[in-house]
């Protein structure tokens, strides 16, 4: 069987290596028929350029919605470290500044933190879900990266 061949990308994941974005467009591809091969994609470019947000977003993504709640959170906060390395925030989110996540790895970061509470509300740990919900509240006032709805979400779990 012949490999897909991209006309044009299926996603736009800003600028990255050739070699990256064209696995992580072939592991979009496969997801729709071939998870596991769409997996090792994403590890795959990950393992080439760990440095390169995307693959993290991919692989904690693709294993939320496949209910592999635990490898999620795992990929989630290992791009949670990545990002604020990358914005020279501190590992810990209790340090992050507030408002300082308009682009970049910060942006991501901050949007990693609102699927990290996604997730933990969808492995049972609502506490842990509150606690970065809260500090979303705070860094995040105006709810740009959409945590309100994750915390709407908690509320109801309640």
């Amino acid at each position: 069987m012949s490999e897909l061949v991209l006309d044009a990308p299926l996603i736009n994941f800003g600028e990255l290596p050739a070699a990256v974005d064209a696995l992580l467009q072939r592991g979009v591809a496969a997801y729709r028929t071939d998870r596991q091969k769409a997996d090792a994609l994403f590890r795959e470019a990950l393992e080439i350029a760990p440095a390169e947000l995307p693959a993290y977003y991919c692989l904690y993504k693709i294993h939320t919605y496949r209910g592999h709640l635990d490898s999620a959170a795992e990929f989630a906060q290992a791009g949670l470290r990545e990002a604020a390395r990358q914005a020279r925030w501190k590992e810990d989110p209790a340090d992050w500044p507030a408002n300082e996540h308009d682009a970049g790895p910060a942006r991501f970061a901050m949007f990693t933190l609102k699927a990290l509470a996604f997730i933990e509300l969808k492995r049972g740990n609502r506490e842990i879900a509150l606690q970065h919900l809260a500090r979303l509240a705070r860094l995040d006032p105006s709810g740009s990266v959409g945590w309100p709805v994750i915390s709407q979400l908690a509320e109801g779990v309640a």
